[in-house]
C-alpha cells in the first residue's frame, strides 16, 4: 500500500474544501437543511458540473471522472467536514455503483451519464430500516432484510398484461434523501415464498423532486434526528416500475449480493465522511478552548482539558488511517474483480478493513462531538452554535449505520476469528457467540479439551459444562 496521496488526490481535496469553506458555513447549512429538498440545489449543481463530484468514481465511458473509492472517500471526508447536506451519499455511494453493477447496458447509458453531470439524484430505498444488513455490513449475508410473504417489505409482480413491467407494493421507512430524490432504486422480494428472490427496480420519482413521478408513489419527508441527513417515508401503492438488469427466474439473490459487494466500498466513504465530522468538531473545540479564559488563563491550559482532547486526536487519527485503508482495500478489491460475493480475497479483506474503519469512525466521531459539547459549556447546549449540528450527526449515523459492536462482530465473523458454531447474524443464541451449549455431549477425545469443542471443561464455553462463556458459567465479555 502506498501511503501517499497523489498530486491529483491532494488537489481534489484543497479545492473541495476551499469552495466548501466559502459557501457552506453553519448558517448556510442550518439554512439548507429548511429548504423543500433539504440541500443547497445551487451549490450541488456547480459541486456536479464543475468539480464532477456525483461522477467523481464512475468510469468516463459513462461521462464520470475516472477516479475511483479512494478520491471519493476524501471528496466526502470534506463534505463530513462542514456536515454539506446534499444527495452525494444516497446518489453517488449508494445508488450509482448498484446501476452500474446490475443494470443492462442501455440502463447504464441512459442513467449514469445523467447522474455524473448532477442531472439526476437517486436514492437507494431498502425495506424494514435495513440498510446496514443490506449492504453486509452488519449480520448474516443474506435477504431475510427484504421481508418477504408477511414479513413485510416489498413485494413485486410482474405486471398483468404480459409485459416486461412490474407492479409494487409496500412501505420503505427511513430513505436517505428519498423525498427530493429524482429516482429510486427500490429492493423488493418476488417470486413468492418457494421461489422467493430479490430484485432492485427503477421507479422514476418526479422531475422537480418533490411530487410523486409514479401512480401510486407516496413520499413523506421524516423528521430526522440529524436534519442534514434527510430522510423519508416511502410508500408504494400499485406502483408501475423497472426491473435493473435483467432477472434469470432463478431462486438466487444476485440483488442481495450486488448490494453486499457496494458495501465495503460505501463503507469506507461513510468512514472517512464521520472522520471529517469528527476532526472538524475537534479543532473548533480546540479554537474555543483557546480563547475561553477561566481563572485568568485560557481553559485550554489545563492539564485535564489537555488530557481530553489528546485522547480525541488519538482517536480521530486512527479512524483517519483506518478509513483511508478500507478506502484503499475498496478501490483494489473493485480493480481487481474480486469482490465477496466471488469469495475474493481481497474483497474480504475490503469488507472487514470497511467494517473496522467504519465502526472506528463513528466511535470518534460521537467522542469528538460529545467532548465539543462538554468543552464548549453552557454555549454547547445552545440552538444558535453549531455544536449540536455534530452530535446530532454522531448519534443519527451509528443509528443508520450501526452499531458499532455489530459492525465489529460481522468484521470478526468474516475474518474468521469465531468458529462455526459461534457465528450468528445478531450476536447469537443457542450455543452460538457467547452462549455456549450446557453440556459436553459432543466430546470424543476426552473429558478435558482445553478448546471447549469436545469436552466438558472447555474453556471457551461452546459445548463444555465449565465454560467460561458458556450458559452454565459465567459470562465472558470478548472484544473485537
Amino acid at each position: 500500500m502506498d501511503a501517499a496521496f497523489t498530486e491529483e488526490q491532494d488537489e481534489i481535496r484543497r479545492t473541495l474544501r476551499t469552495l466548501l469553506r466559502e459557501r457552506c458555513g453553519p448558517d448556510e447549512v442550518k439554512a439548507a437543511v429548511h429548504t423543500a429538498p433539504g440541500y443547497d440545489e445551487a451549490l450541488w449543481r456547480r459541486l456536479a458540473r464543475t468539480l464532477g463530484l456525483p461522477g467523481l468514481a464512475l468510469p468516463t465511458a459513462y461521462g464520470g471522472v475516472g477516479c475511483g473509492v479512494t478520491e471519493l472517500a476524501l471528496a466526502c471526508e470534506e463534505t463530513g467536514r462542514v456536515l454539506l447536506p446534499s444527495p452525494l451519499l444516497a446518489t453517488a455511494v449508494f445508488a450509482a455503483p448498484l446501476v452500474a453493477a446490475v443494470g443492462t447496458e442501455a440502463q447504464r447509458a441512459e442513467l449514469l451519464p445523467r447522474i455524473a453531470e448532477g442531472a439526476l439524484t437517486a436514492a437507494l430505498a431498502v425495506p424494514g430500516r435495513a440498510l446496514p444488513e443490506a449492504l453486509g455490513l452488519v449480520g448474516a449475508r443474506d435477504s431475510a432484510w427484504a421481508g418477504g410473504g408477511r414479513a413485510g417489505g416489498v413485494q413485486a409482480r410482474p405486471d398483468g398484461d404480459g409485459g416486461a413491467g412490474w407492479r409494487l407494493y409496500g412501505q420503505v421507512e427511513q430513505v436517505l434523501g428519498g423525498h427530493s430524490a429524482e429516482l429510486l432504486l427500490v429492493a423488493a422480494r418476488a417470486g413468492g415464498y418457494t421461489r422467493g428472490r430479490t430484485l432492485l427496480f427503477l421507479v422514476p420519482a418526479g422531475a422537480d423532486g418533490v411530487t410523486a413521478g409514479a401512480d401510486g408513489l407516496v413520499r413523506t419527508r421524516l423528521t430526522a434526528l440529524d436534519a442534514t441527513r434527510p430522510q423519508a417515508r416511502i410508500e408504494l401503492r400499485n406502483v408501475s416500475a423497472e426491473l435493473l438488469g435483467v432477472d434469470d427466474g432463478g431462486s438466487g439473490d444476485g440483488a442481495a449480493e450486488a448490494l453486499a459487494a457496494v458495501g465495503p466500498a460505501a463503507a469506507a466513504v461513510l468512514a472517512a465522511e464521520a472522520v471529517g465530522a469528527a476532526d472538524a468538531a475537534l479543532a473548533r473545540t480546540v479554537d474555543y478552548v483557546r480563547a475561553r479564559e477561566q481563572f485568568g488563563r485560557p481553559i485550554g491550559s489545563f492539564q485535564a482539558v489537555k488530557h481530553r482532547l489528546a485522547d480525541v486526536y488519538v482517536a480521530v487519527q486512527a479512524a483517519r488511517s483506518a478509513a483511508y485503508y478500507a478506502a484503499w482495500a475498496a478501490a483494489l478489491g473493485g480493480a481487481e474483480g474480486a469482490g465477496e460475493a466471488q469469495g475474493g480475497a481481497e474483497g474480504t479483506e475490503a469488507a472487514v478493513a470497511g467494517g473496522l474503519a467504519l465502526a472506528q469512525a463513528l466511535e470518534a466521531q460521537r467522542m469528538a462531538a460529545a467532548e465539543a459539547v462538554q468543552l464548549h459549556g453552557g454555549i454547547g447546549f445552545t440552538w444558535e452554535h453549531e455544536a449540536h449540528l455534530y452530535f446530532k450527526r454522531a448519534a443519527s449515523d451509528e443509528l443508520l449505520f450501526g452499531p458499532v459492536h455489530r459492525l465489529r462482530a460481522r468484521a470478526a465473523e468474516r475474518e474468521g476469528l469465531f468458529g462455526a458454531a459461534d457465528r450468528a447474524p445478531y450476536g447469537g443464541h443457542g450455543g452460538r457467540a457467547g452462549n455456549g451449549g450446557q453440556s459436553g455431549h459432543r466430546g470424543h477425545d476426552g473429558p478435558d479439551r482445553r478448546d471447549g469443542r469436545d469436552g466438558r471443561d472447555g474453556r471457551d464455553g461452546r459445548d463444555g459444562r465449565d465454560g467460561r462463556d458458556g450458559r452454565d458459567g459465567p459470562r465472558k465479555a470478548v472484544t473485537v
